[in-house]
């Protein structure tokens, strides 16, 4: 069985937010802590720190609440093992008519749709996220 760690990221996400968390703990590896500073950078979470050492390393990422309300309210996977989904620049769309995001997994590494607009870049559509 395979495993799909960005489902699984996304997921512990949501629970860690709906169950008021202030921080989760994920493994680590350079494809999560590149979503997880993406996510930062869009403003869905507050921090991203990588602790640990050799085989025990894992992610620490902070979530951001606003007026005691979590930043993440849902997700949904695009993209899976069985059906890969692609997107070109002029295929992007605003996710709940801007108050999401699509992150996308491009030749110039893992981004926004905003970002990848700019860029002039497409890529796999990952997840969105509101």
């Amino acid at each position: 069985m395979v495993k799909d760690y960005v489902a699984d990221l996304i997921i512990s996400l949501k629970n860690g937010s709906d169950s008021r968390k202030e921080s989760i703990v994920f493994p680590y590896s350079k494809f999560g802590l590149a979503v997880a500073e993406t996510l930062e950078r869009v403003g869905y979470v507050k921090g991203v720190s990588k602790k640990g050492k050799k085989i025990s390393r894992f992610l620490e990422i902070k979530l951001v609440y606003v007026d005691s309300k979590p930043k993440i309210s849902g997700v949904e996977r695009v993209s899976r093992f069985s059906k890969r989904v692609y997107y070109g620049v002029r295929d992007l769309r605003s996710v709940r008519n801007g108050f999401g995001s699509l992150i996308l997994s491009t030749t110039k590494g893992i981004m926004s749709d905003s970002e990848a607009r700019k860029e002039k870049t497409g890529g796999e559509a990952l997840f969105k996220i509101w």
